[in-house]
């Protein structure tokens, strides 16, 4: 299993945050299969309908979020976590675009869980992972095209540097169809307990491993 850790800055103002992390091995990524396109269509209909009476912060994965984002002083209206930019895009009749099968069913537990998440080649990954606030060094082209700055952000790091975070994550990790070892990252609502994320990580192992084949691994770090 890969190491990964939360660093002091994180652990300090938030001492029950928690992530979970699945490493994929021999895995298979191409377009999406008819069953996850399908489901994936099925879901955001479900939720359009749904937004058309509730509102955002009435969803707990959003509202404690942007509590999380207040916490460590990073501002909610101006940096988005990235399930709620996806039910914000749904919310506004439009579609979410379909990349590939392992983004596409990222995308999918991003929606049914209501929680941040990234899925990141792990052959590009350098060293250990820790999740901290970052540096003024920390920056990267993220998968939006542009270059992110993310110096006091919440981040995910390697010895390289930043390359992900719950806002957007970096080109230079992404999967692609030629990924076949995977760290997919589970960005827990810090009130959800061991129990009910490790039943979540083990539902989501399975289904990733059910569409690309391969093993996996999980473990949630505290």
């Amino acid at each position: 299993m890969v190491n990964v850790i939360i660093d002091q800055s994180i652990s300090s103002k938030l001492p029950t945050f928690k992530l979970g992390v699945i490493l994929y091995n021999h895995i298979v990524i191409s377009d999406s299969p008819q069953m996850l396109k399908g489901r994936l269509q099925f879901f955001q209909e479900t939720l359009r309908f749904e937004l058309e009476t509730k509102e955002l912060i009435d969803y707990k994965g959003i509202a404690e979020w942007r509590n999380i984002f207040k916490t460590l002083n990073m501002n909610p209206g101006r940096y988005r976590p990235s399930q709620e930019s996806l039910f914000r895009r749904i919310k506004k009749g439009n579609s979410l675009p379909l990349v590939h099968s392992a983004v596409d069913l990222n995308t999918f537990f991003s929606l049914q869980y209501c929680i941040p998440m990234g899925i990141y080649d792990r052959d590009h990954i350098s060293g250990n992972i820790s999740l901290r606030l970052g540096k003024e060094s920390d920056s990267y082209l993220g998968v939006n095209g542009r270059n992110n700055d993310m110096s006091g952000k919440l981040i995910v790091a390697d010895n390289e540097g930043a390359f992900g975070s719950p806002i957007v994550d970096s080109d230079r990790t992404k999967v692609t169809t030629q990924t076949t070892s995977a760290v997919h990252i589970f960005y827990l609502r810090p009130e959800m307990n061991v129990d009910e994320a490790n039943k979540l990580l083990q539902a989501a192992a399975n289904m990733f491993t059910q569409v690309h084949g391969g093993t996996s691994t999980f473990t949630i770090v505290t």
